[in-house]
């Protein structure tokens, strides 16, 4: 049987749910990555494949969060040039890295996003407030998204969660994180195409029904914003990567 038959339904799937997830919190490509290793690919070219439904998702969650008059578009433009420069050194790097050391190192982020997520250290900063862009936060900011440029050109999985502490720390509410945080990965993620499509590091027929169901959960996404229904996706969602990352910390 055609492997495909098979991947490409589940992959639409999963991508609604990972589509939602990215777009109320982070973590989706906690459960799309894997999957991609699992089914066949090698490290690298899952990443590139995984890049290209999060770079379509991104563009219907901003659509859905700008219609809502909910993008602070002077923060996202500010955060975005250095989250770019990071962004093609981390694409880079994922592309050299060897395969089994890829997994590996991907199976500790995924552990190290499960902690964090458990013990939520960022819960005390959340307050419904803009950022008053002084220049100690610009300098801040820049030096953040720069970071988080370069992990997310590197991986993907978990950035999410990078950028939602460096601006809960500035004092913005989350739905509003959310729309910054789909605006900045919309654009890094061309540096990140550019890079893994020159390598051929993409598997275009994964990737587009990837994209379809990553698509879907970005519109869906900006509707529901945080509530009961998010917490059970977590829930869900924490174990799932739980077995991931443990089936590819010790069989990779």
């Amino acid at each position: 049987m055609d492997p495909y038959l098979w991947q490409l339904p589940l992959l639409f799937v999963v991508g609604i749910v990972a589509g939602v997830l990215n777009v109320v919190a982070g973590g989706g490509s906690l459960m799309t990555l894997p999957l991609l290793i699992f089914m066949g690919l090698p490290g690298a070219m899952a990443n590139g494949t995984n890049r290209v439904a999060i770079f379509c998702q991104s563009i219907f969650a901003i659509r859905g969060f700008r219609r809502r008059g909910m993008l602070p578009l002077q923060l996202a433009l500010l955060c975005t040039p250095p989250a770019l420069v990071g962004c093609w050194v981390g694409a880079n790097v994922a592309i050299t890295l060897d395969d089994v050391i890829f997994k590996r190192v991907l199976a500790l982020i995924m552990i190290g996003v499960l902690i964090f997520t458990a013990i939520d250290p960022m819960k005390r900063f959340r307050q419904q407030q803009e950022v008053d862009l002084t220049p100690a936060r610009k300098l801040f900011l820049m030096v953040s998204f720069f970071v988080v440029g370069i992990y997310g050109g590197f991986v993907q999985a978990g950035v999410g969660f990078l950028i939602i502490t460096a601006l809960l720390i500035q004092g913005l509410d989350l739905v509003r994180i959310n729309a910054v945080k789909a605006f900045v990965i919309f654009t890094y993620t061309f540096i990140a195409l550019g890079v893994f499509i020159y390598h051929g590091q993409i598997d275009w027929a994964l990737g587009i029904a990837l994209a379809a169901g990553n698509s879907i959960g970005g519109m869906i996404g900006p509707k529901l914003a945080v509530d009961k229904g998010h917490d059970w996706i977590k829930k869900v969602v924490t174990a799932t990567v739980a077995v991931f990352a443990l089936k590819l910390l010790f069989f990779p």
